[in-house]
């Protein structure tokens, strides 16, 4: 995927949230605006060639200071906005660095 085509269909409002984003955004407290922010300054960490549903990727953008990850996928012509979280341990170490799981004997 492109970064600079996922922030272009996002400045031009060709994107759309699935219900599991609007979840995960509103559990982590997040606005829309923040969410779209950091989509704009965002940039690509992963990417899923192929999930079974298409190519996808993994990005970090901030909201101020809050770091924010954004899994972003296509649905034709628009970018899809699949979740969006704040990145926190165990699963991250820092917004960069993928954590290992929970230790099942602390």
């Amino acid at each position: 995927m492109n970064i600079e085509a996922i922030k272009a269909k996002v400045r031009e409002n060709q994107y759309v949230s699935t219900h599991h984003a609007e979840i995960a955004r509103r559990a982590d407290e997040l606005t829309f605006a923040q969410v779209e922010e950091a989509l704009l300054n965002g940039e690509i960490l992963e990417e899923y060639p192929d999930t079974g549903r298409g190519e996808s990727c993994l990005l970090l953008g901030f909201s101020q200071e809050a770091p924010i990850h954004a899994v972003c996928g296509w649905r034709g012509e628009k970018v899809a906005l699949i979740t969006a979280y704040i990145p926190r341990p165990p699963k991250f170490i820092d917004p960069r660095t993928r954590g290992g799981e929970p230790d099942a004997n602390r």
